[in-house]
């Protein structure tokens, strides 16, 4: 009887949700009842017994419910392991050729990683020493998954988690590819029980010595489990707490002792944490495994667990579950960046990047996923950005504006101060970008009272001399008559009319306004959120200038644009 492949089946069924996987030849249930149903000579008959027992079990599988198939598979195990146990002690187990083999490869291969290993001090050993996990994209990569497939086709998901899942917005591989971790949870560090230090998230492999489930005493309501572990190095008592009335039950709190006897190995993992009773895991994750050297294949003890972001109703070992099942899937991701720029900047590629993004091996694989895809995330970004702007080049046509005139010259000579060396680099910057047929879009930041108005004034008089219209919009009625206060006092030595628009503006006068507007006699109007009502209209508008931008969104300043013909923009701002 081939132990290790029956161990691996019941596993690999309980990881997938019980649900009778179909192999390359038997369904699960046909290939235990077969492997169970093969006579072991050296058994005692109360055993053989058992054995058959179970194969006509796993022959009625398919009728069973969710709970009985989930009893049925812990029982097999359980008692697989203990006969196996039972049968290397006496020197006699069929499969003895196969486990030996299997721990030879887990220990390196040559037979000799148990003499070194007694050489060394137990302290450095689990400094470094890491759970043997299985590979969980290698492991799965002959399961045929494409990325536009749904979801409710992956293993131990179907309708039930898929409606779930769509909670999330996941519908399909890729959907699940690409929904990352918000945090993840380091088990990947083995260390001896005496070892253990209060903050660390830790893996601790031990043997089974006690097992408990009960009701406390002091709240009906709750169920405490208690599992005494110990290694060659100690012991540790662990509890996890079950609170409400369905844990009451006592054929519930007996399964859960039966599925940890005594003299089973296990595998913890958690937070450590002291209290007044001692060393503990703060709600630990535990998993039974075959031996102390066996690897650890479970998606949440002895690895780098991923933390999805989850919603009422959808249970974080559904969302890693379909995660797992996609992982295949990765092969079929095509790497989009060319190989010397990810040399450049020392990346991985984008198959490693979204595999270890959910299930790293370690830390530094999990920092080298992150890296790559937060730079996708920017690379493309700016891509689009780049894009949208050079196709709004191609389609915009704006007003090309005069740099020099004499409204320039004559408000140059009225100014009662010259430029700061500032003032004119800004001047000449936007006078070069008004000749563009391109519409320019410039930010002018600086303290308050450093010249930013000037600066607009000088801009609003090359659109004003070639012929077109300005706007000024502030966000307050206070800072509108400010502008337009200081602007009259320039205009009028120039000659030109500039009038205020704001909520507080009487009905004959926005009449008079409107009309100066639409018909171009008024070429320039500051005002409030009123500039973009729909009376307003510009014959000819050629400049907007908006103050304080940060205080409009992005809709109004969008509003007062479309007055115009892709007009030219200037936002001034004091906020850095």
């Amino acid at each position: 009887m081939d132990w290790l492949r029956l161990q691996k089946a019941l596993s690999v069924e309980a990881d997938r949700g019980f649900n009778d996987l179909v192999g390359n030849q038997y369904r699960f249930s046909e290939f235990l009842s077969l492997g169970l149903s093969e006579p072991i000579r050296t058994l005692p008959p109360s055993e053989q017994r058992k054995l058959q027992e179970l194969a006509a079990e796993f022959g009625k599988y398919a009728d069973l419910s969710f709970a009985q198939r989930q009893h049925l598979v812990a029982e097999t195990r359980r008692f697989i392991h203990q006969t196996q146990r039972q049968l290397t002690a006496d020197g006699a187990t069929d499969g003895g050729a196969a486990d030996g083999e299997t721990n030879e490869q887990q220990m390196g291969g040559n037979g000799k990683a148990s003499g070194s290993q007694s050489q060394r001090s137990s302290r450095s050993i689990a400094s470094v020493k890491q759970p043997r996990t299985v590979p969980l994209v290698e492991a799965k990569r002959k399961v045929e998954v494409t990325l536009e497939q749904a979801v409710t086709y992956l293993p131990g998901i179907g309708p039930k988690n898929s409606e779930k899942l769509a909670k999330l917005g996941l519908y399909t591989v890729r959907d699940l590819l690409y929904y990352y971790p918000r945090d993840h949870i380091d088990y990947a560090r083995q260390v001896n029980i005496r070892e253990l230090v209060p903050g660390e998230t830790v893996t601790i492999v031990g043997t089974v010595k006690r097992c408990n489930c009960f009701s406390s005493p002091k709240n009906a309501k709750l169920t405490i489990f208690e599992l005494v572990l110990q290694d060659h190095s100690g012991q540790i008592k662990l509890s996890r707490f079950y609170p409400g009335t369905r844990y009451r039950n006592r054929g519930w709190q007996e399964r859960q002792k039966r599925m940890y006897p005594p003299g089973a190995v296990i595998a913890a993992s958690g937070l450590v944490k002291q209290d007044k009773y001692g060393t503990t895991l703060d709600d630990p994750q535990i998993e039974v495994i075959d031996h102390a050297r066996a690897s650890i294949d479970s998606l949440k003890v002895g690895r780098v667990v991923p933390v999805y972001p989850l919603t009422e109703g959808v249970q974080a070992d559904v969302v890693r579950k379909a995660i797992v099942g996609a992982l295949p899937a990765v092969v079929q991701v095509q790497e989009a960046l060319p190989e010397g720029l990810r040399e450049k900047y020392e990346l991985v590629g984008v198959q490693d990047a979204l595999s270890h993004i959910h299930f790293p091996p370690n830390a530094e694989a999990l920092e080298a996923s992150r890296r790559r895809l937060v730079f996708d995330e920017f690379f493309y970004l700016q891509l689009g950005l780049l894009k949208r702007r050079m196709n709004q080049r191609q389609e915009q046509t704006s007003a090309t504006l005069a740099p020099t005139g004499h409204l320039i010259d004559q408000f140059y000579q009225v100014l009662p101060f010259e430029l700061t060396g500032a003032q004119k680099r800004v001047v000449n910057d936007i006078l070069n970008d008004l000749q563009q047929p391109t519409p320019m879009n410039r930010l002018v930041q600086g303290d308050v009272g450093s010249g930013k108005t000037v600066v607009a004034v000088i801009a609003i008089l090359a659109a004003i001399q070639s012929g077109f219209q300005a706007a000024l919009m502030a966000p307050t009625e206070v800072l509108a008559e400010q502008h337009y206060r200081k602007l009259v006092n320039w205009f009028n030595l120039l000659h030109l009319p500039v009038e205020l628009l704001t909520g507080s503006t009487k009905t004959s006068k926005r009449k008079q306004i409107h009309a100066e507007l639409a018909t171009g006699e008024l070429p320039l109007l500051v005002g409030t959120h009123a500039l973009i009502e729909d009376p307003v209209q510009f014959q000819r508008l050629g400049l907007v200038v908006i103050d304080e931008q940060h205080r409009f969104g992005v809709q109004q300043r969008a509003r007062l644009q479309q007055k115009g013909d892709y007009p030219h923009v200037i936002t001034m701002t004091a906020t850095p």
